[in-house]
């Protein structure tokens, strides 16, 4: 072989080596995606202050068990959930908006099938017991021109002992006074824990009842935040746009 000939062999091999590791790498990030954990970044402030804009966590995708909506594109390949795992009051879940089968949607579980849910005065009420609520310090919201905001912080304790902050901008607003909801069977409530910026299953029509099919994953821990408005491409900034406080913190 001429050395022209053992040159272009091995830039060849060289080649196709670095394709093998490329497909391997795509194969291991799609079965990981599926199976174990998949990424989700924060675009609105509904889950404040728990979830913040521009905050980046891992979803856990077994906690419930498998659908079609744990694939990619959701594909019809089979009905239901395969290792059925179901919710717990409280867990923060990402899940299919029910109108549409596509939009990706994070908030917390409040009722379980079978359950009466209503809000009275912004207080909410499963099978007719409140939810504990106690009144801390606010919520202090800095926009981007230094101005500042305060919003009423309460923290909820379930019966079964989930305890989360949820922002109350007031008792008398839109959905704080709402009908019963009677959820289904094979159905979840989804509240967003800023209660009165969050389009969730108070609005039937918008969202309404989430059925167990839909559920994608549970929230697990933030990766990474970045300060709203700041890019991610954008490393020279990170010293100060990262919420440093934020990375690697649990989601309850």
């Amino acid at each position: 072989m001429s050395v022209m000939s053992e040159k272009k062999s091995k830039e060849s091999g060289g080649f196709g080596e670095t394709v093998r590791v490329i497909v391997h790498a795509l194969i291991l990030a799609l079965i990981v995606r599926t199976f174990l954990f998949q990424p989700f970044n924060i675009p609105s402030g509904s889950m404040m202050e728990t979830l913040l804009i521009g905050d980046y966590l891992f979803v856990s995708k077994y906690a419930y068990g498998y659908s079609r909506y744990s694939l990619p594109f959701g594909p019809p390949l089979f009905e239901g959930r395969i290792w059925d795992g179901e919710p717990d009051r409280g867990d923060v879940v990402v899940f299919k908006l029910p109108t549409d089968n596509e939009t990706d949607y994070i908030k917390r579980v409040i009722g379980l099938p079978g359950d009466e849910v209503q809000v009275r005065e912004g207080i909410v009420y499963i099978n007719d017991a409140p939810i504990e609520r106690e009144r801390i310090d606010d919520y202090v919201a800095v926009n981007h021109m230094g101005a500042e905001r305060r919003v009423a912080r309460y923290v909820e304790t379930m019966d079964n002992g989930a305890s989360y902050t949820v922002l109350q901008l007031s008792d008398s607003g839109f959905g704080d006074n709402t009908q019963v909801y009677e959820v289904p069977e094979g159905h979840y409530f989804m509240m967003g824990d800023n209660r009165d910026n969050s389009t969730d299953s108070r609005m039937l029509g918008a969202v309404g009842y989430v059925p167990h099919e839909n559920l994608v994953g549970r929230a697990e821990i933030i990766f990474f935040s970045l300060e709203e408005g700041a890019r991610a491409w954008q490393i020279w900034q990170w010293p100060v746009s990262v919420r440093w406080d934020r990375l690697f913190s649990t989601v309850r």
